[in-house]
């Protein structure tokens, strides 16, 4: 005999979770009246075709507060009508029975294997299906793993139908039986036994080895198994065509899996196919909605679906693989500062303690924010965020000096003077965020400096630098543009940037600021197809801002060229022909090389960072690679190298031979 929780279980179990919203906020009150537990009604819930989520049953749930009309003798009522036999009230059984009623079951620690037993009991009712079945012989299927449920069986009524000669489809997860689909024999809507769930349950029409069709209904099972030979599994549903996707491609992970859409359905197909690394097929669009494969074999045949099968649609492949016209045809690399800063990627200006490197970033931000010529470079336009981590309080001076000396500042370049920690991945995000309400966007993101922007990170550590570099490029990603990094050169500033190596092999382009004395200059110490090595001498010219409280000059400074940059840009023609020819060819391969390093002795005009070769050593390399009797190698090698020199092509000045 059932206590009264485990009979309130019974019979809401006979109730179709796919009703009415109205009358399901009834069930609720009912079940919620009658003692069940949240888990009880959101496990019934969840068979409904309009199941909308646990937060959406939680919250009705919650809303009840157990008084009123609404009682537990609602819901054995609203069960009785539906054809739930109650054994504990024989007086109403009369209503349902045609036939011996279904065994109780007795609950146990879970209403789930409850359920499972339901479907198994009302499985067992059911008799083999046979292809005079209306709807197998309408839609030209197979009997085969399905039954009827027939009219010896006890009567049973799913919202408001005798299902009664209805075929009964099973969903299996395994071998075990997870609920019903009961499909009537002429046109009406497919039901689902009341509260049992599919969970991870399908079913399968044909052996699954290489390639799996993953359809909505059984019909279109039979379509695609019959056309093709393969596998076709029911999914019961647009609704777990996703869930069942994901179910096949973990159990079979080899194979290829096809989702045939039904019209209006393909944006939900692509988008499954596209997670699971599937395909999926359409129908003709210019078909009603809902049209689908059997209707296509009813209309086509099945060589039609065959072929329509046998392509179908993939997303586009992460990885594509080009031809020579195609990668001829791809856009020339992007640039920021032309042969300098790329338009993307990650760079850095770095140098050492008093080199100027702030006030070079702070020049270079202008001219890229309007767009005008850097030393002679072409800067393409955009907007600029400059994050002053390291001597904040002095930002406003340099910024006022440049407008005083050049009559205005860019307004497309933004400052940032808060404290920032690039290794927090919440101020990464929230700095994209203010970037973006900034309603102008900031294509080129400057962190001056790096050390200020990762505090308490080792530099030295390879996996502290690895996570500096990930951070960067997340906030690169997040920027869409170019992330520069301003940094410190280490105590032996020959050896470049400060901290591990991995640095430098991660950036797109660097820019080292060197000093000697009063000579500053700027060199091109990395650029992806760019000039590595040229080098740029500037000063760095003192402007006076004001009096202080204490009538004191305040001032600061601004980055002033030595040279007029763009004609130092632009080359001058070298030989085509003749002994320069070949003395050009020599020292560029030697130039190339290095070294780049300024040494002792050499004259204080050879600029910081230019490669050089001692010009007795260019004169012997030369020779050797001269056609002419080997007794005048030496003299048209010298004269060659001369030529050069007169030509304004090379430098020399105390026995140094460097490229002007």
């Amino acid at each position: 005999m059932l206590t009264e929780l485990e009979r309130a279980v019974d019979a809401l179990r006979h109730l179709d979770a796919a009703c009415p919203r109205d009358l399901w906020v009834r069930v609720c009150m009912a079940a919620k009246s009658a003692g069940l537990s949240f888990d009880e009604f959101l496990h019934w819930s969840e068979s409904g075709s309009n199941y909308a989520g646990e937060k959406d049953c939680r919250a009705v749930w919650n809303s009840i507060n157990g008084s009123g009309a609404v009682t537990a003798a609602t819901l054995f009522h609203m069960a009785i009508a539906q054809g739930w036999a109650d054994s504990d009230a024989p007086s109403h059984s009369a209503n349902n029975a045609t036939g011996a009623p279904l065994p109780a079951v007795t609950l146990r620690k879970s209403v789930k294997p409850v359920v499972a037993k339901y479907a198994e009991q009302v499985w067992e009712q059911c008799i083999s299906a046979d292809v005079a079945d209306a709807y197998i012989y309408r839609k030209q299927g197979s009997p085969d793993g399905l039954r009827v449920y027939p009219a010896s069986a006890p009567r049973l009524v799913i919202s408001g139908q005798n299902v009664r000669g209805y075929l009964v489809v099973p969903c299996w997860e395994g071998d075990e039986l997870q609920t019903l689909q009961f499909i009537p024999p002429e046109n009406g809507p497919k039901l689902n036994l009341p509260g049992a769930s599919f969970n991870h349950g399908f079913f399968t029409v044909g052996e699954i080895t290489g390639r799996i069709y993953l359809c909505e209904g059984v019909g279109q099972a039979w379509a695609a198994n019959s056309a093709t030979g393969a596998a076709a599994v029911v999914s019961f549903g647009a609704g777990r065509t996703a869930t069942v996707a994901e179910i096949l491609r973990q159990k079979y992970p080899s194979a290829a899996l096809v989702i045939i859409a039904d019209r209006g359905k393909e944006n939900q197909a692509r988008a499954i196919a596209a997670a699971l690394k599937g395909q999926w097929i359409e129908m003709p669009f210019d078909k009603p909605a809902n049209y689908d494969a059997n209707d296509y074999i009813q209309e086509f045949g099945f060589d039609a679906l065959a072929d329509l099968l046998q392509s179908p649609l993939a997303p586009a492949m992460r990885f594509k693989l080009l031809s020579n016209d195609e990668l001829r045809a791809l856009p020339a690399l992007g640039w920021r500062i032309k042969k300098v800063l790329p338009e993307i990627g990650l760079a850095a200006v770095f140098g050492a303690t008093g080199s100027g490197k702030s006030f070079v970033v702070i020049d270079m931000a202008q001219a890229i924010a309007d767009g005008h010529p850097w030393f002679g470079y072409k800067s393409k336009p955009c907007n600029v965020l400059y994050c002053a981590l390291e001597g904040e309080g002095g930002i406003a001076g340099r910024i006022s000096a440049f407008r005083i000396r050049h009559k205005k500042t860019a307004a497309s370049v933004r400052y940032l003077v808060q404290p920032f920690n690039l290794l927090q991945s919440t101020d990464i995000t929230d700095l994209a965020q203010a970037i973006k309400a900034s309603g102008q966007g900031a294509e080129v993101v400057i962190l001056d400096t790096l050390n200020r922007a990762t505090p308490g990170a080792d530099e030295n550590d390879s996996k502290s630098m690895g996570q500096i570099i990930a951070t960067s490029k997340q906030l690169q990603t997040l920027v869409g543009g170019l992330v520069l990094l301003v940094h410190h050169t280490g105590k032996d500033t020959s050896k470049g940037l400060r901290g591990h190596s991995s640095l430098y092999a991660a950036l797109d382009a660097a820019i080292e600021v060197r000093r000697d004395g009063d000579r500053r200059e700027w060199v091109i110490a990395k650029s992806k197809d760019g000039e590595d090595g040229a080098s740029h001498p500037f000063k760095l010219d003192v402007v006076e801002l004001g009096i202080d409280e204490d009538e004191e000059i305040i001032t600061s400074c601004i980055v002033h060229p030595l040279e007029d940059s763009a004609e130092r840009v632009k080359k001058e023609i070298p030989p085509k022909s003749g002994n320069q020819r070949i003395a050009w060819e020599v020292l560029g391969g030697e130039f190339r090389k290095g070294p780049f390093f300024k040494p002792d002795g050499a004259p204080q005009i050879l600029p910081l960072g230019k490669p050089w070769i001692m010009l007795e050593d260019a004169i012997n390399k030369t020779r050797k690679r001269l056609v002419c009797d080997p007794k005048r190698q030496t003299e048209r090698a010298q004269a060659a190298i001369m030529g050069l020199i007169n030509r304004g092509l090379l430098c020399h000045e105390g026995g140094f031979l460097w490229l002007k």
